[in-house]
This record gives C-alpha cells, structure tokens and sequence, in this order.
C-alpha cells in the first residue's frame, strides 16, 4: 500500500530525530541510518492499515533500536533490508514497549545536533551538502545525484566517505561548545544556503529550477529557526528563501526559458510567502543584530513589494548592498552592488565597479560576471560590447536555460 502525503510528511519531519536519538546513544553512522530506514519502511507499511501510534517517533526508535540490534549481532542482517522482520511486528506491542528513558523525556529532538554533525568543519563543502540532504533531509541517494547531476554511484561514494570521515576524525554527537556554537551555526546556515540556491538556479542541465532543493532547503532552515527562535541569521535566511522562492512561478515561461526580474509577471508571485517573509524580516531587524542574511532579506523585500519592476525603489536598494559590502564583503555581493549602481547613478558607474573583478580569482571566468557586464554595456548603448560578453557568458554557464537566455540576448543585439 502507498503512504499518503499526510504519512510522508510525518516521516520526514521524524526521520532525523529518530536518526539522531540512535547515533546519540549508540554511535555508528552507518548502522543507525539502515536501522533508521528499516524502521521508515515498517512505519509506511503499518501505519496506513493500523492508524499512526500514540507516540510515533518512540515507535520508530524502538523499531530501528531492534534493527541495530539485530545488525549488530548478525553481520548478515546488514544485507536483508527487507520491511518483512519489521511488520511482524504487532503495533501494540511496539507502542507498550516504551522508548529509552532519555528518548522520552521532554520530546527530545536531536535534528539541530545532527544537522551541526553534518556540517562539521572536517568535512568539505560538497560532503557537508550531500550528507545534509540524505542524512536531515531524508533525500535519497538517487535524489540527490539527480539533483546535482552525477551518477548515483558517484554521490554514494561522496556520501559514504563523508560518513567514514565522521567517524575517523571522531566526530562527536552533540552541540558545539559555547566557544565554537556561532561559528559552527554559521557553517550550518551556510550550506542551507547553498542548497537553496543550487536548487533556485541549478549550476547545470536542462531545468532552471530543482524545486525539490528549495523545498527541502526551507523545511530545514524552519526547523533550525524552530530550534533557535532568538537566532537573527537563521531568520533572516528564512526570510530571504520565502522572499526569493516567491517568484519562481514567474521565472520561466512554459517552454522552461528563463525570464529576468524586470520582465517578470509579478501577478505570478506567491502572495503568501511574500507576506510571511516580509513580516518575518521586518520584525527580525526589529531585535536582532545585523547579519548578512537579513540584509539580504530586506533587499528582497524591496524587490517583491513593488508592484511593478519601474517602482523598484533602488536607492534603497543601493544603501542595503553598501551596507552588506561592509558587514560581508565577497565578490558576489560587489557583482550585485554593481547593478544596483548601475540602476541609480547609470551604467558607467557600475562598470566601473566591475572593473576590479576581473583580477579577483573567486569571480574571474564565471559566467554571471560577464551577463552582467553585458546588461550594463546594452545600457550604456554598446551594443557591439554587450554582444560580446553575452556569447562569453553563454559560453561560461553549464546552465541550459541561462546560455539560451544569453545567446537570444546576443542575437537579439546582433540585428
């Protein structure tokens, strides 16, 4: 029988906490995660026939607790991956026998601390992203790999290593000390981030848009916020991903070419997530110390209230990247600040800025540089200049939407 959305929800938001109970207690990366998802499997075979328990995640626990038993008696259980041995099991039983004492108490939910224990520093970026997603973000392998277009194989080696480097570097099940919170906290948002956006504007293939990333990126960062309610970041990041992910169903048109803000169809955002983001930014700057993340925000916010793209308040918008050049300086942010000189001092002015990014080697050769320099050459009436740089920048992405959206520009200033 198939599980409902309803099921499938439950089972997401419970998978971590079950995951993270069991390697609390009993270490293993490894074992817990297919004791984990024995007991998903059993979940989503019984639940629909029996109702959900009383207490489902201790119903989880105990199920996956039995299974890492049974692994850890019986090398050969390893292999039999089979929901059988777990709907056996009679529902009853299962809710009578209760939990850990530890796992009971108080709802304890280990997510935050899994998630921190992915994102650990001994870890690289790609494995901090790959072990996120399968590990908190219940994405499965193939997911995965689909997402960031490699072979399964390819991203079960990543995962596995990123697994096996947790356990050599000793990697331990808990919250960073006080010293070391912030700076791990900002690793964690970090590569939420990362995910939001490979999933906004995939790095390469056919689809502008992986919706399943931005998903998953949102329903974690709501989580952390959900755990850290007093931390201004986390909310800020959750504004800016509901302000961003708004206008995704005016980014395409049907045939998948992509659409610039200026020309989108603003009656196509999503009203809902606009006004929960704004409400959410508006009253985190109220009280929080400023972050990167909240300027970022309202910059965002600037953009999806104007009605139409000719009301855009830029001067604003212009003060906002001056301040997030100071308090988070990176290439990135002076490409954007660029355009929004551009927008209100004229293109002169913002190729200008432009020019110090040719020599920096965190920006230099990536296609989003010379789109850009392309937009402000057509602006200042260089047609011949902006063509060029619109075929380099073609040239540059891996993304096919993008290099069809450069090429029609080049094409466009050709005639």
């Amino acid at each position: 029988m198939s599980v409902d959305m309803g099921f499938e929800d439950l089972l997401r938001e419970l998978a971590p906490q079950v995951l993270g109970t069991l390697i609390r207690r009993h270490g293993a990366f490894d074992a817990c995660e297919d004791a984990v998802q024995e007991a998903l499997l059993a979940a989503s075979v019984q639940w629909p026939q029996e109702g959900v328990p009383d207490n489902a995640r201790g119903w989880l626990i105990t199920v996956a607790a039995r299974r890492l038993t049974d692994q850890i008696r019986s090398e050969s259980a390893r292999r039999r991956r089979e929901v059988t041995a777990a709907t056996q099991v009679p529902a009853d039983e299962l809710i009578a026998r209760p939990p850990g004492e530890d796992d009971a108490a108080a709802g304890r939910d280990d997510t935050l601390t899994l998630l921190f224990m992915c994102c650990h520093p001994a870890l690289s970026e790609p494995s901090q992203v790959a072990l996120t997603l399968r590990a908190v973000g219940g994405l499965t392998t193939a997911q995965i790999a689909r997402a960031f277009m490699v072979p399964e194989a390819t991203m079960a080696q990543r995962i596995s290593r990123a697994k096996q480097r947790v356990k050599t570097a000793g990697v331990p099940f808990g919250m960073p000390p006080p010293g070391e919170l912030d700076d791990r906290l900002r690793v964690v948002l970090h590569v939420l981030y990362l995910i939001f956006n490979e999933g906004y504007t995939a790095s390469s293939g056919p689809e502008l848009h992986r919706a399943e990333l931005t998903g998953e990126a949102i329903r974690l960062t709501r989580a952390v916020r959900g755990l850290l309610p007093k931390a201004g970041e986390v909310a800020g990041l959750l504004a800016l991903m509901l302000l961003t992910e708004a206008r995704r169903p005016a980014r395409t048109l049907p045939d998948g070419s992509l659409v610039p803000l200026a020309e989108q169809d603003r009656r196509l955002w999503d009203t809902a997530l606009i006004k929960e983001g704004v409400e959410l930014i508006t009253d985190t700057l109220s009280w929080a110390p400023i972050g990167s993340y909240q300027i970022q925000a309202a910059i965002a916010a600037v953009h999806d209230e104007a009605p139409r793209a000719e009301e855009t308040d830029w001067g604003q918008i212009l003060a906002l990247y001056q301040l997030l050049e100071r308090v988070s300086p990176n290439p990135m942010v002076t490409l954007n600040h660029a355009v929004t000189l551009a927008m209100v001092r004229g293109p002169e002015a913002g190729l200008a800025m432009l020019a110090g990014l040719d020599s920096d080697e965190r920006l230099a050769g990536h296609h989003r540089l010379a789109a850009v320099r392309a937009h402000l050459l057509e602006m200042a009436g260089d047609a011949a200049g902006a063509q060029a740089e619109y075929q380099e920048a073609a040239r540059r992405t891996t993304s096919l939407p993008e290099r069809r959206y450069l090429e029609a520009r080049a094409a466009e200033l050709k005639t």
